[in-house]
């Protein structure tokens, strides 16, 4: 299955919901809409700076993830940015691939 981060960051009233549930409440929310669409919770975890909150999971595809994205960040309370992970096998595959490709103005 794919991997993702996402990345989060709490409006003021999703921190409100922070302290009402607390932080396993919110991996417990997450990781239930996540096996609901037929994913699995890798990592959770809160973080200083940009991101409030970071994510791993393996979701089944693309349109998956998008959903997930999509209808945790129209609650209003987050809002989040999704990254498709890539493995090293993956990555090693993707070198060997030829390329035909002519750069811009040459």
């Amino acid at each position: 299955m794919p991997k993702y981060m996402s990345m989060g960051s709490y409006t003021s009233e999703g921190l409100k919901g922070l302290l009402k549930e607390g932080g396993t409440g919110r991996r417990n929310a997450v990781e239930a809409a996540i096996k609901a669409l037929g994913g699995r919770l890798e990592a959770y975890y809160f973080a200083f700076g940009d991101s409030d909150v970071i994510v791993i999971s393996d979701v089944p595809d693309n349109v998956t993830a998008a959903a997930l994205a999509i209808g945790i960040s129209s609650t209003g309370t987050v809002g989040v940015k999704t990254t498709v992970l890539l493995t090293p096998e993956e990555v090693d595959a993707a070198t060997k691939k030829t390329l035909s490709f002519r750069p811009a103005g040459r």
